[in-house]
């Protein structure tokens, strides 16, 4: 276990051990056997005939998936820029020291964090329009997604800032500078760089939230795979290849934030290591050894 692991859990003993072996076990020939009973079905069915998926073998098939991975990967990143940044910003308006901005924020994030996306996006389809603001399509998609993933960015920079040791903005302050300057310079530097593994975690449920694009109408992977499989009339075969595609994206940004988590670790280790590594000052009448 790790360090931070056994400040919340107390190692397991050689009893709890076997328990999770033989759980693990347990779980692994159920599902093993959910599998062999869901593939028997499909064969029993003809879904897996050669002929019904023959379609996946060709380009034209894979272009309009991988355009609508394309799409998807648009609305997720253009949410995923306009989140951070404002979310950063109701992030320091939480930690300020006045008051009403400190109240605002702070209401903003505690009443978007609770509403669900799929009813900003029927506010944004249904309820704007009537007051002159009918955004394109694209967009449509995207502001109601940045509106609710902006309080969760924001959250998790307020908990990346404020578990920074205060050590830092006091030295900030003692060589000279102001309270914005250690939060540019000092701060949020060193923040930024312990959260870029819990960031990348949250696109991942900020790409499956794309998903909800087939509300209005934004052809997105699953929307893609909603028209593809009306057109071939392959339900099961249509719906598997995106749920491979949602899996090799998605398991490809928890890799990446596993580097990352791994990096800081490695990086945090050495910078212990060092300052374990300075030598104590010299008290007054003390002689160097």
């Amino acid at each position: 276990m790790t360090q931070s692991t056994q400040l919340l859990f107390d190692e397991p003993g050689p009893r709890a051990r076997r328990r999770i072996r033989i759980a693990t076990v347990l779980g692994a020939v159920a599902l093993l056997g959910a599998l062999v009973a869901a593939v028997h079905q499909f064969a029993s069915h003809g879904e897996l005939a050669a002929d019904r998926w023959q379609p996946f073998t060709t380009w034209p098939i894979w272009r309009y998936l991988l355009n609508g991975l394309w799409a998807t990967v648009r609305a997720a990143a253009a949410t995923a820029v306009l989140s951070s940044a404002i979310g950063l910003l109701l992030a320091l308006g939480r930690l300020s020291a006045h008051r009403p901005l400190r109240w605002l924020a702070g209401a903003y994030v505690e009443i978007f964090r609770t509403v669900p996306a799929l009813l900003l996006i029927y506010v944004t389809l249904f309820a704007l329009p009537q007051y002159g603001l009918n955004f394109p399509l694209f967009w449509k998609l995207v502001v109601p997604l940045v509106v609710s993933n902006s309080a969760a960015f924001a959250e998790i920079f307020r908990a990346g800032i404020r578990a920074l040791d205060k050590g830092q903005t006091e030295a900030g302050l003692a060589v000279g500078l102001r309270r914005g300057q250690v939060m540019a310079l000092v701060v949020l530097p060193q923040a930024l760089m312990q959260l870029a593994p819990s960031l990348v975690s949250q696109l991942v449920g900020l790409l499956k939230d794309t998903s909800l694009g087939f509300v209005v109408s934004y052809t997105e992977l699953l929307y893609s795979g909603q028209v593809l499989s009306s057109y071939t009339q392959l339900l099961i075969q249509t719906f598997l290849m995106v749920a491979l595609l949602y899996l090799v994206v998605n398991a490809s940004l928890s890799k990446f934030a596993r580097v990352l988590q791994a990096r800081n670790g490695r990086r945090t280790g050495r910078r212990r290591q060092a300052v374990g590594n300075v030598p104590p000052l010299l008290t007054e009448g003390s002689t160097p050894r």
